[in-house]
Parts: structure tokens; sequence; C-alpha cells
């Protein structure tokens, strides 16, 4: 994701025909009884020692590392353990401390530990009156990161030449044909560890870090993905939550139980934010929007752009000429629609510029090309944790071969961005789970009984995380109190109305009024 905290991307396929039925989720255990289990299990476990040190790196000056130990399988905490690496940036007023504000990157499969290094994790009252904790999650980054691969050059050459989505039937066999290399490589590789990657371990994880600190109930912020993991831990440890912020929601129960409702309700917020692009290109005109032209409508923008896309299925699209053309194939042209729909003050500018030298073809810049899909190329590690989490968690259908059917079905509500968000759990379709499915698997129910309610917090145009999903979310969580940005456009909400409202509710633990709503009073494409 092109965010601060989280990145997505593209990828993977199917392996082989298998019968019907979902991933790991074919007989889930009584709710009540499995939260028992899964809090028993973890209760079990000695609390960590965390020895905090100076970080090394140069990028991480200022704050703290650690490694600290959790067990691979929770079922057998005598077993194999993991590290799981963790950074504290440490409370500016230590005087005043409340304890620490536990946050997580999204993806899954963004390091905590990256986002870190970019500098000051939160800024104001919290980093004065809380010590910032953020980590790796197992299976990403330096917490044991999954391996699929003999080594980086095999990772780095098969990620770069899989396209997804798939363009006709060659392309759909190649995909299908690498999905079943990569199973089989997570399995040779990491068999081991991808049996213990759901999201309900790292929410495990994250109540030993929060026993290793010291702290009597967890302070958690997370946005994206990590929305789901804050979900997770709250619905397990429902008497050890201080306060629950969440932000670009996943909607947990289809998340879980009916992964292909939350992909098609994604590929149509998508397309919606695009029709927003458009339309506020168009107005901002082209002073302030690249892809604009006087007097341009809406209508003619999208023709434009969906010519692009038509012309890049065909074939790819040159940008310059000699030595130092690009070409841009279909899918790094969708994949880059939808990654720079994440962030509108950035984002959406780059966008408008990667359509107009597109269109430019030979006579257009190469180099702008160039820096816009760099900017938001994925690495093979992050590619591999998305995977292997994803499918951890997910429920669809074990059919890899009807993956271009499933794609078609997509496509009617959103002909681009269906195929492309249901391309990239393909390989869920013929994961290696479990022999017997994922036992610490947690499917529900999501209500919330800690004492102070959940703040969620969602843009009303998130191209990621729909509005519709958040609110779905916020029902099935019970007492959760949902705020809208009104004008919020991209996947991380902001501005001076979140920042307090955040700020009080994490410090004070005081609840924004039922129906309040932000509005950052500013438009993209003309600040």
């Amino acid at each position: 994701m092109v965010t601060s905290k989280s990145l997505v991307c593209g990828v993977l396929v199917a392996l082989a025909p298998v019968a019907g039925g979902c991933v790991a989720a074919e007989r889930p255990p009584e709710p009540v009884a499995a939260v028992a289990e899964l809090v028993a299990q973890a209760d079990a476990v000695p609390t960590p020692r965390i020895a905090w040190a100076p970080c090394p790196e140069e990028s991480l000056r200022g704050k703290d590392c650690a490694r600290v130990a959790v067990p691979l399988d929770y079922a057998n905490p005598t077993g194999r353990h993991l590290e799981l690496a963790v950074v504290r940036q440490p409370a500016g007023d230590p005087a005043h401390r409340i304890g620490t504000l536990f946050t997580a990157a999204g993806g899954p499969g963004g390091s905590g530990i990256e986002w870190a290094a970019k500098g000051e994790m939160f800024s104001g009252e919290l980093s004065r009156r809380f010590d910032v904790v953020t980590f790796d999650q197992r299976g990403v980054g330096r917490s044991s990161t999954v391996r699929c691969f003999p080594d980086s050059t095999a990772q780095q050459d098969f990620w770069h030449t899989l396209a997804l989505p798939p363009v006709g039937t060659a392309q759909q066999a190649a995909t299908t044909d690498a999905s079943g290399r990569l199973a089989e490589g997570c399995l040779r590789h990491d068999g081991e560890l991808i049996a213990h990657l759901t999201t309900v371990d790292a929410a495990r994880d994250l109540d030993l870090l929060r026993r290793a600190v010291g702290d009597p109930a967890l302070t958690y912020q997370g946005g994206s993905y990590a929305s789901y993991l804050g979900t997770v831990y709250g619905a397990l440890f429902a008497d050890r939550v201080r306060a629950l912020q969440l932000s670009s929601i996943l909607d947990p129960a289809p998340y879980t139980t009916d992964t292909r409702a939350v992909i098609d309700a994604t590929a149509t917020g998508t397309e919606e934010v695009l029709g927003e692009f458009l339309r506020l290109c168009a107005a901002a005109g082209p002073q302030r929007c690249a892809f604009a032209t006087d007097a341009a409508s809406v209508a003619d923008l999208r023709a434009r752009d969906t010519a692009l896309l038509d012309r890049a299925k065909a074939a790819p699209i040159r940008v310059g000429e000699g030595s130092a053309t690009v070409p841009v194939t279909y899918s790094e042209l969708v994949q880059a629609h939808a990654m720079l729909l994440y962030d509108a003050s950035l984002g959406w500018p780059a966008l408008a510029a990667l359509l107009t030298e597109l269109e430019r073809g030979p006579a257009g810049n190469p180099a702008v090309v160039r820096q816009v899909l760099t900017a938001i190329a994925s690495t093979g590690d992050f590619l591999d944790s998305f995977v292997a989490i994803s499918c951890a968690d997910n429920a669809l259908p074990r059919q890899p071969l009807r993956w271009p059917e499933f794609a078609a079905e997509s496509a009617e509500t959103a002909p681009v961005y269906g195929p492309f968000w249901l391309y990239l759990r393909q390989p869920c379709a013929t994961w290696p789970a479990p022999t017997d499915g994922y036992p610490q698997r947690y499917t529900g129910p999501w209500t919330q009984h800690s004492t102070v309610p959940p703040l969620l917090v969602n843009n009303r145009f998130d191209p990621a995380t729909p509005l519709p999903g958040a609110q779905r979310a916020a029902a099935a969580m019970g007492d959760a109190r949902l705020v809208v940005v009104t004008d919020g456009y991209g996947h991380e909400p902001d501005g001076d109305c979140v920042t307090d409202l955040t700020r009080r509710y994490l410090v004070d633990l005081q609840l924004p009024a039922a129906g309040t709503t932000c509005a950052n009073g500013r438009t993209p494409f003309t600040g």
C-alpha cells in the first residue's frame, strides 16, 4: 500500500484443480469455546523478557530495538520459538507517561520496522505521553519473513514476470503454473512457519508484547489490515483493552468467511474512487491536473483512460524512444491505477502524470514513467508474506481453474478492479494449508466488549477499504464509534479533526459523540 505504514501489491495465482470448498474453514469450532482455548493457550506462555537497547541503524537513531521470543505454535508452547523484531520510540515526557501505544503496519506483509525508520512514529501529545512500540508481525520482515524461493534472484524473477491480472488464456495458464511453483516453494522452504501465520497468531503475539512491556491493558492504533489485527485482538482479549483506534477498516466477517464478497466490495470502491479522480481532475483543469485538457469533461477523461487500458491489453505501451524506452504492460497499468489512488495528495498527481506520458507514447518522458512505477513497486518479501498471511485468514473457493470465471463475474460490477483484486489471492485456491485446516483460525463473533468502545475512522472515498465495509464492521463490533471523513479521499484518513479526535481518545479515553464527522476542507488537485 502506498501509505505510511503499509503496502499492497500485486500477486499470485492458482495451483491445480481441487474440489470446491474454502481454505481451512471447513468446520470452525464453537465461537465461545474457540475464544477460551485460544486465550488459554496464550496465557500458558510465560511473559517474555524484553531487553531494550539503542537501535544500531542510523535510520532508527533515537529509538530502542529488541527481539522477543514467541512460540511458533501456541498449542505447543515449549516447541520452536520465533523472534519478533520490535522498536520503541520512548515517551518524550516520561513524567507524564501513560503507557505504551502499540501500532502495526498494514498489508498484510508491511513492516513496522521500516515505517519506524522513516521518522517519528507519532507526534505531539501522543509521542510525549506514550512509548510508541511497533514490530514486524511473524512471517514479515525481520520477524522470520516467509521464504518461498531458494534465493532473492529467483524470488525477484518470479514476481517480475507474473502478470496480474492476466489477459487471455496464455497468461491465465502461466499464472496457474506460477502459483503451483510458488505454493511448492513456500511449502518446501517454510512449511512449518506457514501453518502458523493467522492473524490470531499475531494477536496473541501482541498480547505477549503487552505483557512484556508491563501494561495492564492494550492501547493500540492500526489502519487497513492492521485494523483487522486490532479487531481480532479485541474479540479475543476484551478484558485487556484500554483503547483501540482503528482506521481504514476491514470488514472482519466476510474477510474470514466470504472473501470474494470483500474483494467485490473493494473493487466497487476502487471504481468509485477512480470516478472521483477523473471528476476532480476534469474540474481542476490542465493547470493542476496533468491528464486534464481545456474544457474536457469527465466522460472525455474516462474514455481516454479506458483507451489506454485497452491499448495495454493488446500490447505494452512504449514510452520514449531508443534505449530509454519504457514498456508498460496492462498488469502494470492496472496496478498503478489501484495503488496510486491510495494517496490523493501525491498518488493522484502521479497517476495523472503517468497517464499523460502513456498517451504521448514515443514522444513521452520515460523517466517519469519509470519513477512512478518504481515508487509503487513492492518487494518480493512483502508479496510472499502478503500471500501467506492472506491465505491463512481468507476463505476462497478451492477451484483454481475457475478463476477466469470468477474474474468475469467480478468484472460485471467492477470491470477493471474486480479481476485485479481477485487475482491477488488466487494462490489461496490451492494453498498448502494444514491437512485439518488452521485450528487457531477465528471467524467471529466480532463484538467488542471492552470498557471503552473502539474508535473507528474511515474516509468517504477509500479505494481499498470502502465506507460500507467500515459501517458493517462497526455494526458487527457492537458499540464501536465510527467517524467518517466526509471529504476524505484515499486510504489513510488525516487532517486536524482526525488527529484531534485520535489524541483525545487515546490520551483521555474520550469518544466523540455518535454521528460525529470530520471534514478537511480540501480537494485533490487544488492544494
